[in-house]
This record gives structure tokens, sequence and C-alpha cells, in this order.
């Protein structure tokens, strides 16, 4: 992939050639669309099927948080789990917000509400934030991102985020610790397959 391609991108280079794929999400195989210039376009990458068998069962009600949606297979699982929540699928890159929203539709997940970061009004608060945060744009960058959005999280509300351990999951975790400790705190609750999965609790 080019640097023009990045799936951090707002607007992928490559030409959109949706492709079907079939996945497991909430313990049920189905189809959702993909295309190249967005994250894992070909399957549910390893590190959000850790974080999707290490999560508990999410709120059943209120806000709930992909940051960093992708295609969607974290807002989707969390959709099919809480019908009764409304699901934020959160992403810089307009091709993959258009897939979330075209796989939401195939899947009858109408509590699905796909935009960029800007677009989610300030004063909603989260019950639950999924997250296989994007490590790779730089330690800065993820910083003001989990910033922006741990502290969010209604009060005793937790979010989990997925990491891998080669790319400072360990560090990551001390971080949290450090930076939100006055309204978070922040453990370790599943290791699988070289990703670790770190719990923020809200105060």
């Amino acid at each position: 992939m080019s640097g023009n391609d990045h799936y951090f991108t707002a607007r992928p280079a490559s030409p959109d050639e949706r492709r079907v794929r079939t996945v497991t999400l909430g313990g049920q195989d189905v189809d959702v669309e993909t295309a190249g210039g967005v994250f894992s376009p070909d399957h549910v990458d390893l590190g959000t099927e850790v974080l999707l068998h290490s999560v508990p069962a999410p709120p059943a009600e209120g806000d709930l948080l992909d940051l960093g949606c992708g295609w969607g297979p974290v807002a989707l699982s969390l959709a099919l789990a809480s019908p009764g929540a409304r699901v934020w699928a959160v992403d810089v890159n307009e091709r993959a917000l258009d897939l979330v929203r075209r796989n939401a539709e195939l899947l009858g997940c109408a509590n699905v509400v796909a935009v960029t970061p800007d677009d989610v009004p300030e004063d909603v608060t989260f019950a639950a934030l999924w997250s296989n945060p994007p490590i790779r744009v730089g330690k800065a960058e993820l910083h003001a991102l989990l910033l922006r959005w741990l502290p969010r999280l209604s009060p005793g509300a937790q979010a989990h985020l997925v990491v891998a351990k080669n790319l400072g999951a360990d560090s990551l975790q001390r971080w949290v610790a450090d930076a939100l400790a006055d309204v978070a705190d922040v453990d370790r609750v599943a290791s699988a397959k070289g990703f670790r999965v770190l719990r923020v609790s809200a105060h």
C-alpha cells in the first residue's frame, strides 16, 4: 500500500473496489462489504478477534463507541449485541465510514452512527468504548486521541483497548495510568496471541 493510500487518510487513493467477505461477528457468520484503503480489508484482524473474545457483554442501552472503526467489525458486534444502544463508529477514513454504514444496513443494525470524530456531539458520554486503536499513527497522536475520548466515559463505564505487545502495550498501560489517574483506573484483563487487552474504568 502506498503512502497515499494509507488507511489513516481521509480519502484513500486506491480504487474503491468493493468485495464481500464472510466473517464471524457476535457468534454468527455474516456477509460484509470491504474495500482496499481501509484497515484489514479481507478479514477480521487478529487483534480485533482477541478484543471481541475478551470483552464483557456491552451495556444494553446508552451510547457505545468504536474508536477507529475501519469497515466495522467492532461497531457491528456492539450493535448486534445491544440493539437498544446507540453505537458510534468513529474513523477519519471516509471509505471506512461508508462501508460501516453499508454493512450496518446489510445486517439490519439501524442503531449504528458512522461519523468522523468531529461529528460526535460534545455532550455525548459513553457507556462503553471498544477499540483496536491506531498505534501506528505515532505516540503523540495516539496519546492525543486517547486523551480526547477516554475522559468521555460515563462514571463507572469501561473502555477496552487491544494493543500488540510488541507495539508497546505495556508502556501504553503505564502511560494511561499516569495520564488519567484522576479520572480512571487501568489494568490488563487479557493476553493472547501477542496482544494485550487493557481495561480503563472511569471513576
